[in-house]
């Protein structure tokens, strides 16, 4: 998020809009209730109509790329399209056959799994260990209960033969007539009763497979006829601007549905080898459990394993061939979760974890098992929806994996809050990737000219203020001990500094006068310090005896006034004549026009030497470059200059409350 344009400082204009607009999210709570409601009405009560659509939309997403490589081969469009159906088709019954009969032969080995399940078990029971005892233990408190209800069932008005109820007879006999037995028989069913037992559960599927195979047909036939029609639903005023949203969009997707087949296929097909391998039975059926479960999350890999470890019990008398099943799951899982999705997918399918979870719960109450198995392409799709519509980017806010905030808005909300740890936190993150200067110019400074801002604007409490400044300053301790990263292959190494450079007070850094301008100039002065000078923070009474060699003046764009900046500069020209004069004037980076600051700044340098920098990096480089000249600036004799009463001393203001 770009950070606002900055005002002049002690303004007073109108006030700066701050704060986060809202991530394209209905006017009102009671609008948002109302269009999920209405949106979860229809998806539940429509779930006939819509199960057949969404699956040939997804299927027409990972058969788009089979059909484009047909037609670069000079195939006709329906030829292409039917093919690539007709090849679907074969490979899913295909598919379907084979697992059915490898189901089948399971079914008949069942009863001799069982056997040797049932033995296992049984050597467990007789060697008097945990079993045993959890067994006794059972039937022990199975046993206290019954006694307990005992006495209670011979004090009713119909107990036993000695209570004088209606039960007793003369002699203390029962006479109620025992119960005969009825058998109840039906007749054999007819060739027709059978073969409607049989097609009942099949029509269902059967039709809603012709269904789906029947919509991606058109889908796939009328393709760009339909983005057309989408086009001028969604408004071909910015025809170029909705072209490439929609085109990204359906890339996108394609490519992650495509690659993710590809990738669970190839997982199925490893893992039945691996099963046949270690010998465990009807490996080709848990393989296709496997690649099927991969587009469940989470749960997905305990339903793919429990199958595989209840054979190992039953096919093996020992434990040898369990031990290896969990062994290949453990392997295979960690590889392709750390390894393999990493490489194919990024770091991940571009969805939080918590999205994750909840698309798999709301799918599954909507639509059942076919909604756990659509919930993860379903999220997929409304992430990139949300990406390319403006209205409902809220969606991508919700269920991507992007940080909501920009990194100097998420420093600048922790350090309101005070969490000092969360911003160690952070920098620690980014130190791994980009020196310390680069990392205070891109997140630290501009997260304290948002603060500045809200400062100057009087939207910051005093309270606050207070939190953040602590805060900020136990970060800048913290980054004492923090290291940059190695130099990349090819990086100039800097040359040494001059020992001159090395002594105390080398380098004086003056903050300004606003808010938070001292501790923008601390950490001008950590990174100084990292490079090798000797740096000093302050005015000149606190300084040794020798004078300095640079002056550093550190603003931010917003904080002090131009005559503020003007007077703190010239000021330190009379205490200092001769000594070489750095001007830091942060703006945020991409800012194209200077501020008002920089401006007066650039304008007194026409009258005195003066360098002016906009970053850290650039105030770094020309210390190192002043610093570099030969032969080194002599320190000249610090000239007194009376103080009018209660001025603060050389660059020195006292801390905002």
């Amino acid at each position: 998020m770009p950070d606002a344009p900055p005002a002049p400082a002690f303004s007073r204009g109108p006030a700066l809009p701050r704060g986060l607009s809202a991530a394209g999210a209905p006017g009102s709570g009671l609008q948002l209730l109302q269009g999920a409601l209405l949106v979860m009405a229809v998806l539940y009560f429509g779930q006939d109509l819509l199960v057949p659509l969404v699956l040939a939309v997804l299927l027409s997403f990972v058969l788009a790329p089979v059909v484009r490589l047909l037609r670069r081969i000079a195939i006709p469009r329906p030829v292409a399209v039917v093919v690539t159906v007709l090849l679907a088709c074969a490979v899913i019954f295909g598919i379907g056959g084979l697992v059915g009969r490898q189901a089948t032969l399971l079914a008949e080995n069942l009863p001799t799994y069982q056997a040797t399940i049932g033995h296992k078990l049984s050597g467990l029971r007789s060697s008097g260990g945990l079993l045993d005892r959890l067994t006794g233990a059972v039937q022990a408190v199975g046993r206290g209960m019954g006694e307990a209800e005992a006495p209670a069932r011979g004090t009713g008005p119909n107990a036993g033969p000695n209570t004088g109820g209606p039960a007793a007879g003369p002699a203390g006999r029962s006479s109620v007539t025992p119960p005969l037995p009825v058998e109840i028989r039906t007749p054999d069913p007819t060739a027709f009763e059978m073969l409607r037992k049989v097609a009942e559960p099949l029509l269902g599927p059967l039709a809603t497979a012709g269904i789906v195979v029947i919509l991606v047909i058109f889908i796939l036939l009328y393709r760009e006829d339909l983005r057309d029609r989408l086009i001028r639903l969604a408004g071909a005023r910015d025809l170029h601007r909705t072209m490439a949203a929609m085109d990204d969009a359906a890339y996108r997707l394609s490519r992650f549905f495509l690659a993710q087949t590809g990738m669970n296929t190839a997982f199925g097909l490893f893992i039945a080898s691996a099963l046949w391998l270690i010998g465990v039975p009807n490996p080709l059926l848990w393989g296709f459990v496997a690649g099927l479960m991969r587009f469940v999350p989470f749960i997905g890999v305990f339903i793919t394993i429990a199958g595989p470890i209840l054979l190992a019990l039953a096919v093996d008398p020992g434990w040898t061939t369990l031990i290896w099943v969990l062994v290949l799951f453990g392997i295979s899982e960690m590889l392709m979760g750390q390894v393999v999705e990493p490489l194919i997918f990024g770091h991940s399918t571009g969805l939080s974890p918590i999205a994750v979870i909840a698309a798999a719960t709301f799918w599954t109450w909507l639509w059942g098992p076919i909604g756990l198995l659509l919930a993860v392409p379903l999220t997929v799709c409304l992430v990139v929806l949300g990406r390319h519509v403006e209205r409902l980017e809220f969606l991508e806010v919700m269920l991507g994996d992007q940080p909501p905030l920009d990194p100097e808005e998420t420093f600048y909300q922790r350090a309101l809050a005070g969490d000092a740890s969360a911003l160690a936190e952070q920098a620690e993150r980014c130190l791994k990737e980009k020196p310390l200067a680069e990392y205070l110019d891109a997140v630290a400074l501009p997260a304290l000219r948002l603060a500045q801002a809200d400062a100057v604007h009087g939207a910051l409490q005093p309270e606050r203020s207070e939190a953040l400044q602590r805060s900020v300053e136990l970060l800048i301790e913290d980054l004492e001990e923090a290291e940059d990263p190695n130099p990349a292959e090819g990086e100039v190494v800097p040359t040494p500094l001059p020992a001159e450079w090395h002594a105390a007070g080398a380098v004086l850094c003056l903050p300004g006068r606003g808010p938070f301008d001292h501790l923008a100039a601390n950490m001008l002065a950590q990174v100084l310090a990292r490079r090798g000078f000797g740096v000093q923070v302050g005015g000149v009474g606190t300084l040794p005896g020798v004078a300095p060699r640079l002056i550093c003046l550190c603003l931010l764009e917003g904080g002090s006034s131009s005559a503020t900046a003007r007077y703190l500069l010239r000021r330190a020209r009379r205490r200092l004549p001769g000594v070489p004069a750095i001007a830091l004037a942060w703006t945020a980076a991409g800012q194209e026009a200077e501020g008002m600051l920089a401006k007066a700044l650039r304008a007194e340098g026409e009258t005195a030497p003066l360098e002016l920098a906009m970053s850290l990096v650039e105030a770094l480089d020309m210390a190192t470059e002043t610093a570099g000249r030969a032969p080194p600036p002599a320190p000249q004799p610090m000239v007194p200059a009376s103080r009018p009463a209660g001025e603060p001393p050389l660059g020195l203001a006292p801390a905002p409350a």
